[in-house]
């Protein structure tokens, strides 16, 4: 992935709420590249896009799909997602599978079949904080980008067991000697939360590729 890309932080979170189709519309509409959005899955397998692994105190992974459009109708699920980027055919994504290990209930195996069915895949790759969930999606074959999430450096040791392309530390953890080192080791660097328009400009001289953000205007000034 050699585009320099701006995304939005869950979408434009401080003019909507986030991880819904109006926050990314709005990231979209204020210039950005593409947006960062989390996925999770219910209890009867749809894949669904929210931050929390609960929603009104109870596991999202215990509520149905039509109790979770009950309870919160602005969430939507990953497939209006992709329906709303069909009309914006050069913005990208970047999913983050939320995933508490060490088991699974499926969600990797849900997430590739509906990635594999997208025609936008070639636009979106798939990060976690999770090295099992990062393994689970190798094994399915998964034809687009897989990174690393972190914010503790110690994680590194594990990425040569994981074959990811990317990583995606916190930018506290990034100098330019560090993302040099990163990039030197073939993987693409991205990292977040950037809301200074002057650390994302220092962060795209260094190399990396993808700078996420809240505030559109403050990424936007980086690359102006």
């Amino acid at each position: 992935m050699d585009t320099r890309l701006l995304l939005g932080h869950r979408g434009s979170p401080r003019r909507a709420r986030e991880n819904t189709l109006e926050s990314f519309a709005m990231a979209l509409q204020d210039g950005l590249d593409g947006v960062e959005l989390d996925v999770q899955r219910s209890r009867d397998g749809v894949l669904v896009i929210h931050h929390d692994f609960d929603l009104e105190g109870v596991p999202l992974a215990e509520l149905d799909w039509v109790e979770i459009r009950r309870r919160a109708p602005w969430m939507p699920r990953l497939e209006e997602v992709f329906e709303l980027f069909e009309a914006h055919p050069e913005a990208w994504i970047n999913l983050e599978l939320k995933s508490q290990p060490p088991t699974s209930d499926g969600r990797e195996a849900a997430l590739a079949r509906l990635l594999g069915a997208w025609g936008g895949r070639g636009r979106a790759w798939v990060s976690s904080f999770d090295p099992l969930a990062l393994i689970r999606l190798r094994r399915q074959g998964l034809d687009v980008p897989l990174a690393l999430l972190y914010a503790q450096e110690e994680v590194l040791e594990l990425l040569p067991c994981l074959g990811v392309q990317g990583v995606h530390p916190h930018h506290s953890l990034l100098s330019r000697e560090e993302v040099e080192r990163l990039r030197g080791q073939g993987y693409f660097v991205a990292t977040w939360t950037v809301n200074d328009a002057r650390r994302a400009r220092e962060l795209l001289e260094w190399g990396v590729r993808g700078v996420i953000g809240d505030v559109p205007d403050e990424l936007k000034a980086a690359r102006d």
